[in-house]
């Protein structure tokens, strides 16, 4: 898997953020990760937020971005954001891969993982 390109400030995140109405937001397209409301530091220092959406660059590989991005929205229309089965997936990825993006640093407690919308 190609290292994933890191988009901060970006102008879909940030309208996927006001949608949401959470302060920050992360999403995927692709193999890009785009940014709103949190820097490049603050999103890599949250290895439970980088292991959710290496979870999702992983369903879009699975997928196709087509496929993806059609399932992700039919789903969130019949189950609502938090239960789109794409995110549930990946909230499980993040408690179990989390440790894979520490940098080697002692995981944090998971009470201090990025919430996301709800």
């Amino acid at each position: 898997m190609n290292s994933p390109i890191i988009v901060e400030n970006s102008f879909l995140a940030r309208l996927a953020r006001l949608k949401l109405g959470t302060y920050s937001v992360a999403m995927v397209l692709g193999n890009k990760i785009h940014l709103s409301g949190a820097t490049r530091e603050e999103f890599l220092n949250d290895p439970y937020w980088v292991a959710h959406e290496m979870e999702h660059i992983r369903q879009f590989q699975e997928h196709g971005k087509l496929g993806f991005l059609r399932r992700y929205l039919l789903d969130w229309m019949r189950h609502g954001y938090y239960n789109i089965p794409f995110e549930v997936a990946a909230r499980e990825a993040a408690r179990l891969n989390a440790s894979l993006y520490t940098q080697g640093r002692p995981l944090p407690d998971p009470a201090q993982m990025h919430q996301g919308a709800r």
